[in-house]
């Protein structure tokens, strides 16, 4: 009777457990509508987002040129993502692991419509990791604008992806060094911010700054169109931050929360700031405020909380805005778009932060089992020198391979006629 009273039960238990087992190997329906949400949200801010930012920034002339640009980056790497990219910055790479990834997933062979990551497809978060593989080499269009071939941009744009973004991607995200050391970013202060902000200094030094400057004004031709694109980069941002939790819970909220934060006290400090220094505040001085804010909030939004989301918005808005005036006054150096002084110091001051503001103590989700506000700092700044040695060095390497091959700079005369006609045969405006 004991034999057949426990086969009944554990009869009953199996049957229990076989809808159990199956939904442990289902995804999310929650979690995967917010990152289909997000990942949308991430492309959004490339496409238009950042392609019309940048291009009410530059002349008339050259408008078309930008929003090409942006596009063919966007598709370029797409390709580069299947065909190779996601497999080497999240593969295993066996012993070269901590470097890199493997190539077991090109033209991701073993992705499958029931593959997960997580607790969600892994066809979601293969796409949501390309659009921030597209549009980190998109921000570094502003600092060589209106004075380089297409040809050479889609190049180098293709080549740095490979040996810069997809390394440094790995190190951090993909289980490399970085993350073996504990390196917190959560959203891409080393990855995205970093990466670009140095890559486009470089650029900006080797290619050369555009005729005129600095004692010809270049003002922004459509300040609306920026503004325009300022907010969707803005609304764009909280897929790229509160994306970054991978999941619809409160990681997610409270990212999204002090990233918003983090964007509007940027946007006042450098508005104050200018308005103190010029006697009036502009469109323009707003809205690189704002995406100050948003860029030093990045790597800290997945581990800080509202007050310090204050704090590092307002220095976001200080410390960028003299940043900006060093690196074009003091250096003459053309950033076109000041891509390094709000993301390139943006990146470094947030990835920075976020080893302080961690801590429970200071409103943070805490820093891990033995670990002090001072190992974590040396581990972030570990991170941002290694990775803006990398992205320094290579892209300059880069950048004189593509000029020996095809060159980099237009002819003068193309120039002073404007990339839309010498590159693309067509005007951004017919007035």
């Amino acid at each position: 009777m004991m034999k057949k009273i426990n086969s009944k039960y554990f009869l009953t238990a199996l049957l229990l457990l076989v809808p159990l087992a199956a939904q442990a190997k289902s995804a999310d329906s929650g979690d995967t509508a917010w990152m289909l949400t997000s990942t949308a949200l991430v492309l959004f801010m490339t496409l238009p987002g950042l392609a019309l930012f940048y291009g009410g920034l530059v002349r008339g002339k050259n408008v078309l040129s930008v929003l090409m640009q942006c596009f063919a980056i966007a598709c370029a790497v797409s390709i580069v993502w299947v065909v190779y990219g996601y497999s080497l910055a999240f593969g295993d790479g066996g012993s070269m692991n901590a470097w890199i990834g493997g190539l077991h997933n090109v033209f991701l062979v073993n992705v499958a419509h029931d593959s997960l990551t997580g607790s969600l497809p892994e066809s979601v978060f293969i796409m949501f990791q390309m659009t921030f593989a597209i549009i980190t080499p998109a921000l570094i269009i502003g600092g060589f604008a209106e004075r380089v071939k297409f040809s050479a941009m889609l190049v180098f744009s293709i080549l740095w992806l490979t040996v810069v973004y997809i390394p440094v991607c790995h190190w951090v995200w993909g289980g490399g060094w970085l993350a073996d050391k504990g390196l917190l970013d959560f959203a891409g202060g080393t990855v995205v911010h970093i990466t670009a902000g140095v890559s486009a200094v470089i650029c900006a030094i080797v290619i050369g700054e555009r005729k005129g400057f600095p004692a010809t004004p270049m003002m922004p031709h459509n300040m609306t169109m920026t503004v325009t694109g300022a907010g969707m980069l803005w609304v764009g941002w909280f897929g790229f931050n509160a994306g970054s939790a991978l999941a619809a819970n409160t990681d997610a909220g409270m990212a999204m929360l002090v990233t918003h934060i983090s964007a509007a006290c940027g946007a006042m400090t450098w508005s104050f700031l200018e308005w103190y220094k010029y006697g009036k505040p502009s469109a323009l001085g707003l809205v690189t405020g704002m995406v100050a804010g948003l860029g030093t909030i990045t790597p800290a939004s997945g581990f800080v909380g509202p007050a310090a989301a204050m704090f590092i918005g307002m220095s976001a808005g200080i410390i960028c805005f003299f940043a900006t005036g060093f690196i074009k006054q003091s250096l003459k150096i053309d950033d076109s778009l000041d891509v390094f002084p709000v993301h390139g110091v943006g990146g470094m001051l947030g990835t920075f932060l976020a080893g302080i503001f961690v801590a429970s103590s200071l409103g943070g989700t805490g820093l891990a089992n033995g670990v002090s506000i001072g190992s974590q700092v040396t581990v972030q700044l570990t991170g941002i020198l290694a990775t803006a040695i990398w992205a320094g060095i290579a892209t300059f390497v880069l950048l004189k391979i593509v000029d020996a091959i095809i060159g980099l700079r237009v002819s003068s005369e193309a120039e002073t006629e404007g990339l839309d006609i010498s590159e693309h045969d067509e005007r951004g405006y017919i007035l």
